[in-house]
């Protein structure tokens, strides 16, 4: 057994134990790091939080302990109801988003003032107290509360977790002989280490994304920290619900018996840190408490294997170690940077729980941990958002560049396939690696397409919204039989070919047909509405039917898609738009369309088009319930199709836009993409693609022109169409105009410095009639 094997054994404390005495601490510390980049990356995150001490009383006496008071020192046995929502409300305005509940333990199993103070509160037990101001906070501030209420069972975690994010116990130590007389826990039943290991079992049990850690240098070896480890290590294997470990270092405070202590020494700390990350592996957040060392001593705690700083407060003190401030925030992101990481905010429940909250917290609690977060689980830096009408925010975050991301877009350029690890990589970049894709992008858009921004004049013609199918992100279909958001609708086909003659009147290259799937619609349908386009403005490119509908259209009518498909291109079909394509991931189309075409049908159909010689577009509806590694999966599918066909024209990244989305009002998505993933998602697009899809499209509808005009500079190259009539993103809730003529694209054109010209949907010039016609608008 080496270090490289510790986090995946088997083997027992005692052989974990002689394997790291037997290791220099500079190898371990070596292996931790490398375990802690390969699982974490270049991050290190913290949680902007207040600390709200509900009870000062416990029934404990740990001898090391000043948190834990009496009644006769304590003002109020209780913060009141106003107490907590002042210092609640107090973090809101100072931007945290953590509550973190600390207090004694079962204070009123040994004071008569505790069951007495909860007798006026209107309880008869603090956890019952707890509940009701875990609700408070919660509903009134939106702060997620973190809950340390000391030993728990099955019955507290059923009444505490419909209003908590995550709970934690420290373990500290599971050595028995800490409890015995003379010990650090003598006199304290709740430190007995098979009690705390209960609780954290139960906690698995009950689904609660939890917190434990050891308090190193109170008596314990080394080889009984390898066994707390291993402990928990046991535990998060069975149940996975150990969201971060702290290692945390003793601190002699005057006043207690413990005052004369020897503090562990730095190395000590390392050692244990180090030791953590090789048993508990990479994925494990890490945790050390920042204002316990001193600043030039936190690098060393990350090349250990620390990757979170814990709870970090603006508000309020660290009730637990007063004598220690809390870090300024600056100062602890240079001390961040010193390492060579980048300090980011998350909430109190980790990112990988964040992803996963329906699973991990009760639906009003994932509810809004969704809708804080972006694909990383980490919460939005801002409040814009898709189709909202929001001023695109600027790009903020790390200011430390990774090697592996400048390698990757190194090996890209060169003409490197990329990964889906490696695309994955790219998707969490941020600050001078986010601004090295954008580069990337834009170089390679310039070296493809050269600087002309292009756009088509087009209308959009929606011939009904009445659909058999309940995609969960869609705002725009109604039942058949009842309107939910709306009036539903059925155009005729008379009047389907009026608005395509008017468009062809009014200088358009293109309709554009797509629909819900109508139960009364068959293949005929389809062929109908194409033949009243033609019939009305024969010259005009009609670019119709997702996937879905010439899927519905052949199984309707018994024919393979070749037949079905060359019988649409016969009737005057010019080409195919790449929607209904979603997420191409099994996984998530589970989730948000469950009975629509799978992601291999939607190829399926794409290679046939392409071979009969029908182009169509790609798209991408992204921001929902999918994470990076399904934005890399579609990405390299797109590629992989285009590879072998050739037919697709452009790829179209299409922010998801929540506000009446059905998933979204439910609770069970995020509030769409974040700004910096919404402009990362077109710039990896132009890397990953390149050179087989020249053409990378932004959505103004989606986007407004705002943030369309800045990834016009990070690798797009098209705007669009002006669309006349744009009805799905505003039935979803989006304000952006209904159309964006031809002035307004070449003014979104010269706000970034560059040329525009109209184009048709293939990327041909227009002719002179169409063209004359557009450049009077």
């Amino acid at each position: 057994m080496t270090l490289d094997d510790l986090h995946r054994t088997d083997a027992a404390p005692g052989e974990i134990a002689a394997e790291l005495r037997a290791s220099p601490l500079a190898a371990m510390m070596k292996k931790a790091e490398a375990l802690t980049l390969e699982g974490h990356g270049a991050r290190v995150t913290y949680s902007r939080k207040v600390f709200i001490p509900l009870t000062k009383l416990c029934r404990d006496v740990c001898h090391y302990c000043t948190f834990a008071t009496t009644p006769a020192r304590a003002v109020d046995a209780y913060l009141s109801r106003e107490e907590v929502l002042a210092i609640a409300r107090a973090g809101a305005e100072a931007g945290c988003r953590e509550a973190l509940f600390t207090l004694g333990d079962r204070p009123e199993d040994r004071y008569a003032a505790a069951r007495d103070a909860l007798a006026r509160l209107g309880h008869d037990s603090t956890l019952s107290y707890l509940v009701e101001m875990a609700e408070l906070v919660l509903q009134e501030t939106g702060l997620l509360p973190h809950l340390n209420p000391g030993l728990m069972d099955a019955a507290d975690y059923a009444l505490l977790r419909p209003h908590a994010a995550s709970m934690g116990i420290m373990l500290e130590s599971s050595a028995d002989r800490l409890c015995a007389r003379g010990g650090p826990h003598f006199g304290s039943p709740d430190k007995e280490p098979v009690r705390r290991l209960a609780t954290i079992a139960e906690a698995g049990r009950a689904k609660v994304p939890f917190t434990t850690g050891l308090l190193i240098g109170i008596g314990e070896t080394r080889d009984e920290q390898v066994d707390a480890l291993v402990a928990i290590r046991d535990l998060h294997r069975q149940y996975g619900h150990i969201q971060e470990v702290i290692i945390q270092n003793f601190r002699a405070k005057p006043g207690t018996r413990m005052a004369d202590h020897a503090e562990p020494a730095l190395d000590d700390h390392l050692w244990t840190i180090a030791a953590a990350r090789l048993i508990l592996g990479p994925e494990m957040t890490i945790q050390a408490p920042p204002n316990l060392h001193d600043q030039v001593d936190l690098a060393p705690l990350i090349r250990a294997g620390v990757n979170d700083w814990g709870g970090v407060s603006p508000v309020t003190p660290d009730h637990v170690n007063p004598e220690a401030p809390w870090p300024h925030l600056e100062t602890l992101a240079q001390a961040t940077r010193a390492a060579g990481r980048t300090l980011s905010q998350r909430l109190a429940i980790g990112p990988r729980y964040a992803l996963a909250a329906q699973d991990w917290a009760a639906p009003a609690v994932a509810t809004l941990i969704l809708r804080a977060i972006d694909g990383r689980g980490l919460p939005k830096p801002d409040d814009w958002a898709a189709g909202h009408g929001d001023v695109a925010p600027a790009l903020i975050g790390g200011d430390v560049g990774q090697a592996s991301v400048q390698a990757l877009l190194r090996h890209a350029e060169a003409g490197g396939r990329l990964s889906e690890r490696a695309i994955v990589t790219l998707f969490d970049a941020e600050g001078p690696d986010l601004a090295a894709i954008i580069a990337q992008a834009d170089r390679l858009r310039q070296e493809t397409i050269g600087d002309t921004l292009t756009y088509a004049v087009n209308r959009n013609i929606n011939y009904t919204n009445i659909c058999l199918y309940k995609c969960g992100f869609c705002a725009f279909s109604k039942g058949s039989t009842k309107a939910m958001r709306g009036p539903a609708y059925r155009l005729d086909y008379a009047e389907v070919g009026r608005r395509a003659a008017e468009a062809w009147d009014r200088g358009a290259t293109e309709v554009c047909l797509q629909g819900g799937i109508h139960p009364d619609y068959d293949g005929n349908t389809y062929l109908a509405v194409l033949k009243a386009v033609r019939d009305a403005a024969p010259d005009i490119h009609i670019h119709a039917f997702s996937p879905l509908e010439v899927t519905h259209g052949a199984q309707t009518l018994g024919l393979p898609l070749e037949d079905y498909l060359a019988q649409l291109k016969a009737a005057g079909l010019s080409t195919l738009p790449g929607t209904a394509a979603e997420i191409l991931d099994p996984e998530i189309r589970a989730l948000i369309c469950p009975d629509k075409v799978s992601a291999d049908e939607w190829i399926e159909v794409m290679r046939v088009a392409h071979g009969i010689g029908l182009r169509s577009t790609a798209t991408i509806m992204f921001g929902h319930v999918e994470g990076y590694r399904h934005w890399a999966r579609h990405l390299l599918r797109i590629r992989a199709l285009q590879e072998q066909t050739g037919g697709f024209t452009e790829f179209v990244p299409l922010p998801f836009v929540h506000m009446e989305a059905p998933i979204w009002r439910k609770g069970l998505a995020r509030s769409g993409p974040s700004y910096r993933e919404a402009v990362l998602m077109h710039a990896i697009a132009r890397i990953v693609l390149h050179p087989l899809i020249p053409n990378i499209q932004v959505s103004w509808v989606k986007m407004g022109p705002e943030g369309a005009a800045a990834i016009l500079n990070a690798g797009a190259n098209d705007m669009g169409g002006t669309l006349m009539d744009e009805s799905i993103t505003r039935a979803a809730g989006g304000v952006n105009g209904q159309e964006f003529g031809p002035t307004q694209m070449r003014a979104l054109a010269a706000s970034v410095g560059r040329p525009a010209r109209q184009r048709t949907t293939l990327y041909d010039p227009v002719s002179p009639r169409q063209t004359h016609i557009t450049e009077s608008l």
